[in-house]
């Protein structure tokens, strides 16, 4: 993206990083993200997946649902291949399948992730809604994740490590602000529940497909997270090693990325190594925009030595 801390250049950038450039037929070129250091952020492997896909659908067909495994972690610095099969083509509905790939070591070409998506034409059926939002403070009463975010490294001092201090305090497209203290706040086992405020740091183009997947990118910021809650450890601080397996997002209605939406997310269930994960996105009025499960490897730090 961007180093500079203009959230319309932070914006900007992002916008950018998830147009993917068609190269051929159902063959679509994502680009790195610019100054990305170590291991691609898995949302951005599954937002570009996405865009990969919708932009292979007509008929006025959105994106419903998307099913994303991953495979492996992929590189920064290189683009990512998005290769598309046409599973299924209805009236109503059409299925697309994805596979990501990247470049390894030995320059052969190897699967990241795997992603299936499925679009339907808009319809008006049978309603319900049961999921109420989380009585929260509002975004506009609590401090950004930027600010706590420089307070946590004053607080830290030298026990972060240069490339671990940068990484927290880079500037980011996507404005959170939390209610609740996430895994990187303190080391207090706490119950497994988080919710956090997100948006875009800056507006975003009227493309509804471009919302989409603006949102499916900020739906892996702190979701696995949650799972480390009731162990009072946290990736941030070297205690814990992870990445994640699986990841699950339904549409249930449109929504802006640019305004602010409530990540309400949960961990009912850890162990073996993995811990699942379940989000709920709402937006301001208090809809339920989407849901979100993933699960992912958890691992305590083995200490060296």
């Amino acid at each position: 993206m961007t180093d500079s801390s203009d959230p319309a250049k932070l914006v900007a950038g992002l916008v950018d990083l998830l147009t993917v450039e068609k190269r051929a037929s159902d063959i679509y070129l994502g680009s790195p993200q610019k100054g990305g250091v170590g291991r691609v952020f898995g949302g951005q492997v599954v937002a570009q997946a996405l865009q990969a896909a919708q932009a292979s659908v007509s008929d006025g067909k959105v994106a419903h649902s998307l099913h994303a495994y991953f495979l492996r972690g992929g590189r920064e610095g290189l683009p990512i291949e998005y290769r598309i099969e046409r599973d299924f083509e209805g009236r109503s509905f059409a299925n697309r399948r994805v596979v990501a790939s990247q470049e390894s070591e030995d320059g052969a070409p190897s699967p990241i992730l795997n992603l299936t998506a499925s679009f339907q034409v808009p319809e008006e059926g049978l309603a319900h809604e049961n999921s109420p939002m989380p009585d929260v403070a509002d975004p506009d009463e609590l401090k950004s994740d930027m600010e706590m975010r420089r307070a946590m490294a004053d607080k830290m001092g030298d026990k972060l490590s240069d490339t671990q201090r940068a990484l927290m305090l880079r500037p980011r497209p996507i404005e959170m602000r939390t209610t609740d203290k996430l895994h990187w706040m303190n080391s207090q086992p706490k119950a497994p529940h988080a919710h956090s405020w997100f948006k875009t740091a800056a507006p975003l183009p009227d493309d509804p497909a471009l919302h989409r997947a603006v949102i499916a990118y900020a739906s892996d910021y702190t979701l696995l997270g949650t799972s480390a809650l009731p162990h009072g450890l946290s990736w941030m601080r070297g205690e814990l090693v992870g990445a994640s397996l699986d990841h699950t997002i339904w549409f249930h209605r449109e929504a802006r990325a640019d305004e602010w939406l409530l990540y309400a997310t949960d961990s009912p269930w850890s162990g073996g190594g993995r811990g699942f994960n379940r989000g709920r996105i709402f937006n301001r009025a208090g809809d339920l925009v989407a849901s979100v499960a993933q699960e992912g490897m958890m691992r305590r730090r083995k200490s060296k030595g």
